[in-house]
């Protein structure tokens, strides 16, 4: 079992920047895929970003890209998001996940199969 600690939310004003970070349990963190989703009040949960096992490879909504960046350090078991130019339409709640199964539907919360907690994430206008 895999359990995900999400940090680093809070309320930031439009234009800033924040540094969420993810930590896994256990010794398989660099076989898993991750992924950012987020759920904002009243809406379906929203793929954010995923990062492949080696970290080569990224993916991105449309809605992020080109302001959040997503990240992996295997040798601390930890997956990150640096969102910068934040604007009010991110506030929500954002998790992240781990893939096990080496899918390639990196979009759909269907391929993650270890979810966290959720960090909120606020952004006033």
């Amino acid at each position: 079992q895999v359990q995900l600690v999400e940090s680093g939310g809070g309320l930031v004003q439009a234009g800033g920047s924040l540094r969420l970070s993810c930590a896994s349990s256990g010794r398989t963190f660099s076989s898993y895929a991750m992924g950012w989703f987020r759920q904002a009040p009243g809406k379906e949960r929203e793929f954010v970003a995923a990062i492949i096992r080696s970290g080569v490879s990224t993916y991105y909504a449309d809605s992020v890209k080109g302001r959040f960046t997503i990240s992996r350090d295997n040798a601390k078991n930890t997956v990150y998001l640096q969102m910068n130019s934040l604007k009010p339409e991110d506030t929500a709640v954002y998790y992240c996940a781990a893939d096990r199964t080496g899918g390639t539907s990196w979009g759909k919360s269907w391929e993650y199969d270890y979810w966290g907690q959720g960090t909120q994430v606020t952004v006033s206008s």
